[in-house]
């Protein structure tokens, strides 16, 4: 069944397939625990590959104050069907009281690519 945005007025019917694969990002304190989610997610197949980006700064409200801190991305390319095992293993692993843990879907790629993320990842 095809998902439903709503766009101010109007709805815009988005095809299942369209979230077929994920970019699923994580923000980390340290370099070492964002290689340990990356190196987890690749080790279960719970992801095809993973890119670890930073230290960048980062600001954001949390327990009432404005804060700042030096932060780590792990960004990782899955499957939509992987994704809740995927989300509950970083979530496991993670650090953080409140992690982000958020999936942008791939709305497009080249078919060798998108077939190289299924050959990789398992649903089990």
């Amino acid at each position: 069944m095809p998902a439903r945005v709503r766009l101010r007025r109007e709805v815009l019917v988005v095809p299942e397939s369209a979230f077929r694969y994920l970019q699923v990002t994580t923000t980390l304190e340290h370099r070492a625990d964002a290689e340990r989610i990356a190196n987890d997610a690749l080790e279960s197949r719970l992801a095809a590959c993973a890119r670890i980006e930073g230290p960048f700064a980062s600001r954001y409200h949390w327990k009432g104050a404005l804060e700042s801190a030096d932060e780590w991305s792990c960004v990782l390319k899955t499957t939509a069907a992987a994704y809740g095992r995927l989300e509950r293993r970083i979530a496991a692993l993670h650090p953080y009281e409140t992690p982000e843990i958020v999936a942008l879907p791939i709305v497009a790629g080249s078919a060798a690519y998108l077939a190289w993320i299924d050959s990789v990842v398992r649903v089990e």
